[in-house]
C-alpha cells in the first residue's frame, strides 16, 4: 500500500487541519488513559517545528449531533496547555495564529453532518485551511467527514501515526515469522468473525479466549453454567474451526476458567477444568491451566498479535490474572527479542498500562474496530482516499 505522507518541508506558513484521535477516557475532567494523545504528539511536533499554523479537530464520544458539555474537548486542550476553540466550525482565530501556533478544536460530533459525511459540512470545516492531515487511525475506519470529506476540498495526506500503523500492522499480517500466534479475546464472537476467519489462514495458532473463548467451548459441548457467551454463535464458531483446519492452523479454546459464583468483581475465584463447570457457576477469567498452556505457546512463538482481554482485567489482579500473565510473558520475550509484538484495542492496552509492560510491545496500535478490520484486510475509508 502507498500512501501520501506529510512533507513537512512544504508547511511553513500553511494552515493545517489535522484530524487526531483524541476519543480518550475522561473522568471529573481529568484524562484517565492519554496513549492515543501522547501517540499523536510526534506528527504535531514535526508539523509546528517546520512553521505549520495547526489547528487540530477531533471528537470525543457519541453526542448525537448535539452539544453536549459532558463531551467536551475543553479538558485535553487543558492537559495539552494550548488554547481551544469552542466550535470546530469557527474561523475567525485564524487570522490571529502565527507560524508554529497549535489550537484543538470542540468536538467535530457535536454536528450531525460528521458522523453523515455531509458534503456541506465538509466544506465549511475545510474553509480556510490548505493542506488537511489524518492521523486518526482509530477512526479511520469510519467514513466521516473529517476523515473522508474533507479530502475532497483539500490536498490531503497521512500524518507520522497513521503511517506506523499501517507499516507496523502490515508488516506483521504480510510477513510474518513463524511460529505466527494470534491471541484473541473480548466478549463477543459476533464482532469478531471477519478476523478470526481471517487469522486462521495465516497464522499457526489461534488462541481464544475470555468470554468469546467461552462460546467456543459451548460450541464443542462444554458446559459454561451461569455466564456470558453467545450460543447464537456456536456455528460459526465451529465454521471458524474447520477453516483452520483447512489452513493447518490450531484453534487452541480454555482448558479451564476462572469462576465465581456471581458476575461481581468481589466474588471467590475458584478455577474449574471446562468439562467441570457447574450449572451456578459464573465464568469471569481463564483458569490457571491455560494461563501454563498460553506460557509455553509464548516459549517457541516468533510473531504474536494479540486482541481482547481474556478475563476481567479492568477489576484487578484476581480476575485479570489470565491477562495479565499474557501480558507479562508477551513483554518479557519481546525484550529479550525472542517475540515481534503487535496488541491492539483499548481494554488490551488498558491491561498492559494497568502492569506497567506497554512500552515493552514491538507495536501497540491506537485503533479498536480500526486495528480488527485492517487486520481482516477489509479497506479502511479514511486511507483509501490517501492512497497514491
Amino acid at each position: 500500500m502507498t500512501i501520501r505522507k506529510i512533507d513537512y518541508n512544504s508547511v511553513l506558513g500553511k494552515y493545517v487541519l489535522l484530524r487526531d484521535d483524541f476519543n480518550v477516557q475522561i473522568e471529573n475532567g481529568k484524562i484517565v488513559d492519554s496513549f492515543r494523545i501522547d501517540a499523536s504528539m510526534p506528527t504535531i511536533k514535526h508539523l509546528i517545528s517546520n512553521g505549520a499554523r495547526v489547528v487540530i479537530c477531533a471528537h470525543l464520544g457519541r453526542p448525537k449531533g448535539k452539544r453536549d458539555e459532558k463531551l467536551s474537548l475543553r479538558s485535553i486542550a487543558e492537559y495539552m496547555n494550548i488554547p481551544f476553540v469552542d466550535d470546530c466550525l469557527k474561523k475567525d482565530f485564524l487570522s490571529d495564529m502565527k507560524n508554529g501556533d497549535v489550537v484543538l478544536m470542540e468536538n467535530l460530533r457535536f454536528y450531525a453532518g460528521e458522523e453523515e459525511n455531509d458534503d456541506d459540512f465538509s466544506k465549511k470545516l475545510a474553509d480556510g485551511f490548505d493542506i488537511y492531515v489524518n492521523d486518526a487511525f482509530a477512526v479511520s475506519h469510519r467514513a466521516a467527514a473529517s476523515t473522508v470529506g474533507l479530502t475532497n476540498y483539500l490536498p490531503s495526506f497521512a500524518g507520522d501515526l497513521l503511517v506506523s500503523e499501517i507499516e507496523n500492522i502490515s508488516n506483521v499480517m504480510e510477513k510474518p515469522e513463524h511460529p505466527f500466534i494470534a491471541f484473541v479475546g473480548g466478549a463477543k464472537v459476533s464482532t469478531k468473525i471477519g478476523v478470526l476467519k481471517k487469522l486462521v489462514t495465516i497464522a499457526d495458532k489461534v488462541v481464544v479466549g475470555g468470554a468469546l473463548g467461552t462460546t467456543f467451548n459451548f460450541a464443542l459441548g462444554m458446559p459454561v453454567g451461569n455466564s456470558l457467551y453467545e450460543p447464537t454463535m456456536a456455528d460459526v464458531a465451529l465454521d471458524i474451526i474447520k477453516i483452520a483446519t483447512e489452513n493447518n492452523c490450531d484453534v487452541l479454546v480454555p482448558l479451564d476458567k476462572g469462576v465465581g459464583k456471581e458476575f461481581d468483581k468481589n466474588a471467590k475465584r475458584e478455577n474449574r477444568d471446562v468439562e467441570k463447570i457447574k450449572d451456578d457457576d459464573v465464568i469471569i477469567d481463564d483458569g490457571d491451566k491455560t494461563i501454563a498452556r498460553n506460557h509455553e505457546i509464548l516459549e517457541n512463538a516468533k510473531t504474536v498479535v494479540w486482541n481482547g482481554t481474556f478475563g476481567m482485567a479492568e477489576w484487578g489482579k484476581v480476575w485479570g490474572k489470565s491477562s495479565f500473565a499474557l501480558a507479562q510473558d508477551l513483554a518479557h520475550y519481546t525484550k529479550i527479542g525472542k517475540i515481534k509484538s503487535v496488541v491492539g484495542g483499548g481494554e488490551t492496552v488498558a491491561a498492559l498500562d494497568a502492569i506497567g509492560v506497554h512500552k515493552d510491545m514491538t507495536y501497540v496500535s491506537t485503533g479498536g474496530g480500526a486495528f480488527l478490520e485492517f487486520i481482516e484486510g477489509k479497506e479502511l475509508p479514511g486511507i483509501k482516499v490517501l492512497q497514491k
